[in-house]
C-alpha cells in the first residue's frame, strides 16, 4: 500500500482479507475509522487504518474484547500489559478444559454412573486450598496426635497437584481424592501408623519395619519361584519372624507371629498400594514397586504356619 493513498472498504477489504461487513462494523464502532470520505461520500481509509485492522484481526483471534482492543489502539492500555493478563486468562482456560477432558476421559474408561460422574467433576474443580483441606483431614485421621517421628512420613504422603497438571496427574487426583474421603481407609492407615510407633518404641536406632523386611527376605524366592507353601519357604518365614522378634522385644511365639500376619494383611490392603501409586503419579515421581506379591506371599507362608 502506498502511503498516501486512500483506499475503499471494498479495496481495503481486498487488501486485508476481512469482510467489507466487518470493517464496516470496526468502523461503526469507532475502532478503525475512516481517514475521510469521497465526494460521494463513499468511507476511505489509509495505510494506517489498513495496519490498525491487522492489528485488530490478530486480538480479536486471541479472544480479547473489543472494549479492550479500542483502549489498546487508543494508547490508553499498554499492549503487553493486555497480552499478559490475556495469557493468564487463557492458562486458566486451559486449566479447566484439561480438567474438563480427565473427568471426561475416565468416565469413558470406567463407564462410571451420573452420580460417580458428578462426583469426579466436583473432585477436579477443586481450588488448591480445597484440595488441601480435603487431604488434610485424611492425614489428621491417619497420623494426627501420634508422635512427632510421623511428620516425615505425612509429608512423603501428601499428594501435591501442579499447577499445570498432565491429563494422567488429574486422573490419578480424582481417584486419589475419593480414596481420602472413604473413612474406612483413613482408620486403616490410623492402624498402621499406630502398629508402626509400638514396633518401634524400643531403641533409637531406626531399623526397617515388617513390610520391608518381607520385601528383603521374599524378593529371592518370588525370583526363584519358591513357592510359599514349599517347605523352602520355612526358613524365610522363621527369619522374619525373628527378626521382628528383636524388633518389638518379643519372643518369637504364635502371639507374635498372629501379631505380625495383623500387620501384613493390613498392609497389604489395595487402598494403600493405589494410594502410593496414585501419590507418586500426582507429585510426579517414579512409579514405587509393587509389594503386593511379597507380602501376599509371605502372608500365605506365615498363615499356613501360624495355625
Amino acid at each position: 500500500m502506498d502511503g498516501d493513498t486512500l483506499y475503499s472498504i471494498g479495496e481495503l477489504a481486498r487488501r486485508t482479507g476481512l469482510t467489507v461487513k466487518a470493517i464496516r462494523f470496526y468502523s461503526d464502532c469507532g475502532i478503525v475509522p475512516p481517514t475521510g470520505r469521497s465526494p460521494a461520500g463513499h468511507r476511505l481509509y489509509d495505510i494506517d487504518a489498513a495496519a490498525r485492522l491487522e492489528l485488530v484481526r490478530t486480538l480479536r483471534d486471541l479472544g480479547i474484547d473489543l472494549p479492550t482492543i479500542r483502549r489498546v489502539l487508543d494508547r490508553e492500555l499498554s499492549l503487553a500489559r493486555v497480552a499478559a493478563a490475556h495469557a493468564e486468562a487463557l492458562s486458566t482456560q486451559i486449566r479447566v478444559l484439561r480438567l474438563r477432558r480427565a473427568v471426561a476421559t475416565a468416565v469413558a474408561r470406567r463407564g462410571s454412573t451420573p452420580e460417580e460422574t458428578d462426583l469426579m467433576h466436583r473432585l477436579a474443580r477443586l481450588s488448591e486450598d480445597e484440595r488441601r483441606r480435603l487431604v488434610g483431614g485424611f492425614l489428621d485421621t491417619a497420623f494426627g496426635g501420634l508422635d512427632a517421628d510421623l511428620t516425615g512420613i505425612r509429608r512423603t504422603m501428601t499428594p501435591e497437584l501442579p499447577d499445570d497438571p498432565e491429563d494422567e496427574q488429574v486422573e490419578a487426583w480424582i481417584e486419589l481424592a475419593g480414596l481420602v474421603r472413604d473413612p474406612e481407609f483413613g482408620a486403616l492407615m490410623r492402624r498402621l501408623a499406630e502398629q508402626h510407633l509400638a514396633d518401634h518404641a524400643r531403641g533409637d536406632v531406626p531399623r526397617p519395619g515388617a513390610v520391608a523386611m518381607v520385601r528383603d527376605h521374599v524378593a529371592p524366592a518370588l525370583a526363584a519361584g519358591v513357592d510359599s507353601a514349599s517347605p523352602q519357604a520355612d526358613a524365610i518365614v522363621s527369619a522374619v519372624a525373628a527378626r521382628y522378634a528383636d524388633l518389638v522385644g518379643h519372643p518369637d511365639d504364635t502371639a507374635l507371629r498372629r501379631r505380625l500376619l495383623t500387620l501384613l494383611e493390613t498392609a497389604n490392603d489395595p487402598r494403600r498400594e493405589s494410594y502410593l501409586r496414585l501419590l507418586a503419579v500426582v507429585n510426579g515421581w517414579p512409579p514405587p514397586d509393587s509389594l503386593t506379591p511379597a507380602l501376599t506371599w509371605f502372608i500365605q507362608a506365615l498363615r499356613a504356619r501360624a495355625s
